[in-house]
C-alpha cells in the first residue's frame, strides 16, 4: 500500500496519537517513530497495527524495517514529504508504528522491588526515572492519577525503549492503594525532603519494597506520605533544597537494588 495525501485517515490518525494524550487513552494506541524506537517495540512484542516507512528508511534501516513489516498488521510506504510532515523529531528516520498500548494492570510480586511515582508531570522527567529503573533491574513501576502519559513521544525517546521493558501499573491514588499493598506483604518508602528522615544509604530495601517518589515542585502529597511504612530522605551537604526528581530517583532506586542482586 502507498500513501502519499495527508488527507488520508492513516495519516491524520498518527498526527492526532502524536500530538493528543486523550486521545492516545481513548484509542488504546500510541505511535512509535525511528529505527530504535520501532525496533524495540517489535523485541518487546508490542502490537503494532500499522507501519508507515519510506522508501529511504527501508534501504538505510533495513533490519528494522523488515522486523516492523513481518508483524505489523499493515504496511505503507509513504514519501518524504510526508515523514517530514508526520515527525516529532528534527530529522525524521522515515519509520512509523502505530503501536497497541500493553496492559498497565500487572500482578506486583512481594519477592519483587516497585517504584511508584505521584504526579510526575514531566515527560522526560518521567522517561529518565522508567529507563533508569529499568537498567538497575526494579521489576516495575506504579503510576498514580496525575502522572504524564508514558506514551507520549517525549517519554517514549527519553526512556530509551525501558517503557517497552517495564512493567508499568496504574494505580489510581497512591494514598489509597499503598494501605493494600501492605496487606499483601509490601512495604512502602516515602522519599521526602527531611533531614529527620532516615537516609537512604542506611535504609534496607528487601524483597517487596515500594519507593515512592513525588511531583517534581511539590513532592508526596501529605496523605500518601503519612500511610506509607517510613520515610527516607537523600542527604545533600551543599545548599540546594532539593535534586532534581529524575536524579533523586536514580539515586533511590540504585539503593534499592545495591547489595540486593
Amino acid at each position: 500500500m502507498e500513501i502519499t495525501s495527508r488527507e488520508n485517515r492513516i495519516i491524520k490518525e498518527v498526527r492526532r496519537l502524536l500530538g493528543d494524550a486523550k486521545y492516545r487513552r481513548e484509542c488504546g494506541l500510541f505511535v512509535a517513530e525511528g529505527a530504535r524506537l520501532c525496533g524495540d517495540a517489535v523485541r518487546s512484542h508490542i502490537v503494532v497495527e500499522t507501519a508507515l516507512l519510506t522508501a529511504r528508511a527501508r534501504r538505510q534501516y533495513a533490519d528494522v524495517a523488515a522486523a516492523v513489516e513481518s508483524v505489523a498488521g499493515q504496511v505503507a510506504e509513504i514519501p518524504e514529504s510526508l515523514s517530514d510532515h508526520l515527525g516529532d523529531t528534527d530529522t525524521p528516520q522515515g519509520i512509523f508504528c502505530i503501536c497497541r498500548v500493553p496492559s498497565l494492570f500487572h500482578t506486583l510480586e512481594v519477592s519483587g522491588r516497585y517504584a511508584a511515582l505521584e504526579r510526575i508531570q514531566d515527560p522526560g522527567n518521567l522517561g529518565t526515572m522508567i529507563r533508569t529503573a529499568e537498567a538497575f533491574g526494579l521489576h516495575g513501576m506504579l503510576l498514580s492519577d496525575g502522572c504524564c502519559d508514558p506514551y507520549s513521544p517525549k517519554v517514549l525517546r527519553s526512556s530509551m525503549g525501558g517503557v517497552f521493558r517495564l512493567p508499568l501499573i496504574a494505580v489510581g491514588s497512591l494514598a489509597d492503594r499503598l494501605p493494600q499493598l501492605h496487606t499483601e506483604g509490601f512495604r512502602s518508602y516515602a522519599c521526602v525532603v527531611d533531614s529527620d528522615a532516615a537516609t537512604v544509604q542506611q535504609t534496607s530495601f528487601p524483597a517487596g519494597s515500594v519507593c515512592v517518589i513525588g511531583n517534581e515542585g511539590q513532592g508526596l502529597l501529605k496523605e500518601t506520605v503519612a500511610v506509607c511504612s517510613k520515610r527516607v530522605t537523600i542527604p545533600m551537604a551543599g545548599r540546594a533544597e532539593s535534586l532534581n526528581a529524575s536524579m533523586a530517583a536514580g539515586i533511590v532506586f540504585w539503593e534499592m537494588v545495591r547489595g540486593n542482586e
